[in-house]
């Protein structure tokens, strides 16, 4: 690759659609988190920066939960009566005090939102595939094939660590093959922890296969090191190339850490950068990494301490759902974290607290592979995709409903009772709360009908809301201390407002189905899984599915307040930043 050839995205033409895509999406969310208020002007809205001498004009539609769908084509920017071509940054600056972006914080800020502009100005390079096409292709070309990222936040592809090299080898959408780099790590300061029936050497060979298992041992017996003394650590590339090699210098001078080279097996990064699924061998294991490049708010490191419970929680989660009828006829299943391995930097430790990033640099974790579950006929997408739309305003949702040859409402009715009917039974029965957004879904699919749900990234993101639960000591620290008003918002702002908000949209905007037949079927579907359930009827009572609003929580301020660490993880419930609240789509219904 030239110098040039490394930046041939960035055309000009491509430049300015991407910025009027972040501007459009910018304008959409902060006017549904009540950062700006739009003001109506005619048949357009109004929004003007801070000095007032800048007026962005565009059309509009608000639907339910405030959510704003602005025709990105209608923006137009206009400063002293000229009119003045869409730009981001400037955007940025222009609405830096509305916005409440530190003087600190605006910089870091500007160069995610850089690193996502030419992310997407990469995603406009690609060959257009039409949803029609989409729903047909494989389990890993949809993965690859999304153009989004999250919903909600508008830096969403920040990554800021990654060179253009690095984005073109490692970001989902190059859809570039990964070896991992394996390092063997000295068992002093190496831990590893696997779920019940797995031993390590078998699980190691299963792996990476009897052949690069003896490769790596004879490299440390040539070293005149003992591989009895040692663990294997997948590691990410970037990972050794630009942390460990600098910031781990004496443990690789002191052969606490030898680097033993590639794998063998080719990976696809998926949509949360830092995981890989097997292209070699699809039913072999996800392999998640520590990255540590700054994305959507955190450092995507992965601690080495957290990792030692991990197999035990998963292995808890497991279970509760094959002991559970409702859980069980939905046809829920998780993928397992089945395996862990972490490694300890006790000088770093010494210095840093808990939550510090320099404890998060070199851990991995191997998670389950839906492949081997599918039965006859089924096919796997993430949740994510049900959101894509291609270069044409077609739904990836859309696509496969009709697909299905179903009536709009059953194709929901469906996928509510596989996706939706576990989360309100959790709730309701546990306490239990997971992180439900598109990248934690996988849809099993038929046809184009969903079938079941399987979710993901379990011991990281659930959570026990009960503070009377009996749990296994291994799984304590799922529970978690949430005031008793906001523990319904593990549903009302993750799967309504960051999920079905943007899903019910973009059906009513097809002309698939109106919003309010959407949130009947929502309704519909709560009321048939609480009707199912007398026995749970003050639960019911006590958090209301159907009470009339309920309190707006705002992803955007947090990232805007702290990009680096949007969440205190000592006290999550308390970073939330709740401003009034939104009418609940389902009341009355």
């Amino acid at each position: 690759m030239t110098l040039s050839d490394a930046v041939a995205h960035l055309a000009p033409h491509r430049w300015a659609r991407a910025n009027r895509l972040l501007i459009r999406k910018a304008l959409a969310e902060f006017a549904h988190e009540r950062l700006i208020t739009p003001e109506k002007d005619g048949d357009q809205f109004v929004v003007r920066s801070d000095d007032g001498l800048t007026r962005y004009t565009f059309t509009a539609m608000i639907r339910a939960l405030d959510h704003w769908q602005i025709d990105a084509d209608s923006i137009t920017r206009h400063r002293d009566g000229n009119e003045l071509p869409l730009a981001a940054l400037d955007f940025f600056i222009e609405l830096k005090q509305a916005l409440g972006l530190s003087d600190e914080i605006l910089p870091v800020y500007l160069e995610e939102i850089s690193s996502t502009l030419s992310g997407t100005c990469y995603k406009l390079t690609k060959p257009q595939i039409p949803v029609a096409e989409l729903v047909k292709g494989g389990f890993q070309a949809i993965e690859t094939g999304m153009t989004e990222g999250h919903p909600c936040f508008v830096a969403n592809n920040g990554r800021l660590g990654f060179g253009i090299h690095e984005y073109l080898s490692y970001a989902p959408e190059t859809a570039s093959p990964v070896r991992l780099v394996w390092l063997a790590a000295h068992r002093s300061r190496a831990a590893f922890t696997a779920g019940v029936g797995i031993e390590y050497e078998s699980f190691l060979r299963d792996e990476l296969g009897a052949e690069t298992v003896e490769r790596f041992h004879q490299q440390l017996t040539d070293r005149g090191l003992d591989p009895a003394d040692y663990l294997l650590i997948p590691v990410h590339p970037w990972q050794w190339w630009n942390k460990l090699t600098v910031t781990f210098a004496a443990e690789v001078a002191r052969n606490h850490l030898v680097c033993l080279g590639e794998g063998d097996d080719e990976y696809l990064a998926q949509q949360s950068i830092r995981t890989f699924f097997n292209t070699t061998h699809p039913e072999k294991h996800y392999v998640k990494t520590a990255l540590s490049v700054l994305n959507m708010g955190f450092m995507r490191g992965l601690s080495a301490a957290y990792m030692e419970a991990t197999p035990a929680i998963n292995d808890w989660l497991a279970q509760l759902i094959e002991n559970d009828p409702v859980l069980k006829s939905t046809g829920l299943s998780i993928i397992r974290e089945r395996a862990a391995v972490g490694y300890r930097h006790l000088e770093y430790e010494k210095a840093t607290d808990r939550y510090s990033p320099y404890r998060k640099m070199l851990a991995a974790l191997w998670r389950e592979s839906p492949v081997a579950s599918l039965q006859q006929g089924e096919s796997l997408a993430t949740m994510a995709s049900l959101l894509h739309v291609d270069h044409e305003g077609r739904g990836f949702a859309a696509a496969l409903i009709e697909q299905s040859g179903l009536a709009p409402k059953e194709w929901l009715r469906r996928y509510l009772r596989a996706y939706f009917t576990p989360l309100l039974h959790s709730f309701y029965a546990y306490d239990l709360v997971f992180m439900p957004h598109g990248e934690n879904v996988i849809l099993v699919l038929k046809d184009g009908v969903v079938e079941r749900a399987i979710y993901k990234d379990i011991a990281e993101e659930i959570a026990v809301m009960d503070p009377d639960a009996v749990l296994p000591p291994t799984v304590e620290r799922l529970r978690v201390d949430v005031p008793e008003d906001t523990k319904l918002l593990s549903i009302f702002t993750d799967v309504f407002d960051c999920f079905f908000r943007f899903l019910a949209a973009n059906l009513a905007t097809e002309g698939i189905l109106e919003e309010d037949d959407f949130w009947r079927t929502v309704a519909e579907v709560t009321r048939e899984y609480q009707e199912s359930m007398p026995e749970l009827a003050d639960k019911f009572r006590q958090y209301d599915m159907f009470a009339p609003e309920f309190a707006l929580s705002c992803l955007n301020r947090l990232q805007l307040r702290n990009n680096k660490q949007m969440v205190d993880l000592a006290d999550p419930a308390g970073a939330l930043q709740l401003v009034g609240t939104l009418k609940n789509p389902i009341a009355g219904l």
